[in-house]
């Protein structure tokens, strides 16, 4: 690693970590703030961290958090979890995921005059939410159970759900050398790997003689990810489906492993996930943001934010008894997260002919939501847990 973006990545985590406890009662956010400093320090303002799009650095750190992001979702969701409460969540996901991409396809091709297979290509990369970056929603006993159930089921699977349509879209636009069928092969290995490695280790954990103690038992979790990650790179099967299929199989199989490897797991994702962050704050210079968009492009990120996920979330809760209050909240908390950062770098690197284009929109709108959720989370919050029901 570069010596200036680890110095730098080391002063923004110890900032944000002194000044956690007042910014978590204010409209400060921690993502927002290693975004703000990935931009300033990057090479479009004072040139301290230097990285391309292209840099090896950019798209390693972008998978392994994205894959530790998946693992640790899955975790979230086992069988037994989505059984006993998947209504809500499940509108969200049959209904919400679906309709959030087709109406950011529309808009994309309409306001940013993006063909309609690039269309549905960004739709895809947005589709996903992720509340880490709205975390006084999700993480408040203050706001209703069910909102916060709703957010955290929708987004530990919503990523996992688009992933296989941004593959398939990517493929059809050229921007993979797999075809057809080896994508679907890569696709299914991945789930397969996921599935089997969890179950034979968890199998051999139950051995008298295998049994990890208690205070290890979280290092088992993590070889287990560790034991995923290189057989799907052994094999080209795709590592973060791999990642999701093998978290989901431990939460189900083994849920008590979950609440040992949260505390642990959620620190390793947090690290990475903000690192990736600075990276792609990095990215986004003045004349990315000012010169390189054009007006239709600021007008469909906005759109983006405000009518695609509502409108689509307004639709799939028809006929359900969520209080109005938490409606407009589920609504509004849809952060472009960071599965929709690393699927816009995939683009990108795909080599596709509108690479450029659709990375700079899904860039824009992934800003303009860590702006926008991050500094109304906390105040939302607040309201819902001053509204009855």
């Amino acid at each position: 690693m570069d010596p200036a973006l680890g110095l730098s990545f080391a002063v923004v985590l110890l900032v944000g970590v002194l000044i956690s406890e007042r910014a978590s009662r204010t409209v400060i956010s921690t993502a927002v703030l290693f975004l703000l400093a990935g931009f300033l320090l990057g090479q479009g303002v004072l040139g301290v961290i230097r990285v391309e799009s292209g840099d090896p650095v950019v798209l390693i750190l972008s998978e392994l958090a994205l894959f530790s992001v998946l693992f640790t979702d899955g975790m979230r969701v086992g069988l037994t979890d989505l059984r006993a409460a998947w209504r809500l969540p499940g509108r969200a996901l049959v209904l919400g995921l679906p309709l959030t991409l087709v109406v950011t396809a529309v808009l994309a091709h309409y306001v940013a005059g993006l063909p309609w297979l690039e269309s549905f290509l960004l739709g895809a990369v947005l589709a996903p939410t992720d509340p880490v970056f709205a975390s006084a929603i999700v993480g408040r006993k203050e706001v209703p159970g069910r909102l916060r159930h709703l957010l955290n089921v929708e987004s530990g699977i919503n990523d996992g759900l688009a992933l296989p349509i941004v593959l398939v879209l990517l493929a059809m636009a050229g921007g993979t050398e797999a075809g057809g069928w080896q994508l679907t092969e890569e696709i299914l290995l991945g789930i397969v790997v996921g599935v089997a490695v969890p179950l034979l280790v968890l199998a051999l954990e139950r051995l008298p003689f295998l049994r990890a103690e208690r205070h290890l038992e979280p290092l088992l979790t993590v070889s287990i990810g560790l034991l995923v990650l290189t057989i799907c790179m052994a094999t080209h099967a795709n590592l973060f489906l791999g990642a999701f299929a093998a978290g989901v199989t431990i939460a189900t199989v083994r849920p008590e492993f979950r609440d040992e490897f949260e505390q642990f797991g959620e620190l390793v994702t947090e690290l990475l996930k903000l690192a990736a962050i600075l990276v792609f704050g990095a990215l986004i210079t003045p004349a990315f943001l000012f010169q390189e968009i054009p007006f239709a492009g600021w007008l469909f990120a906005l759109l983006a934010l405000v009518v695609a996920r509502p409108l689509a979330l307004l639709a799939s809760f028809l006929g359900t008894n969520l209080p109005r209050g938490q409606r407009i909240a589920a609504m509004w908390f849809g952060p472009k997260g960071f599965a929709s950062v690393v699927y816009g770098l995939l683009v990108l690197q795909s080599g596709i002919e509108l690479a450029d284009q659709v990375f700079h929109l899904a860039a824009l709108a992934i800003v303009l939501s860590i702006l926008a959720h991050s500094s109304t989370d906390v105040l939302i919050a607040k309201k819902l847990s001053t509204t009855p029901g």
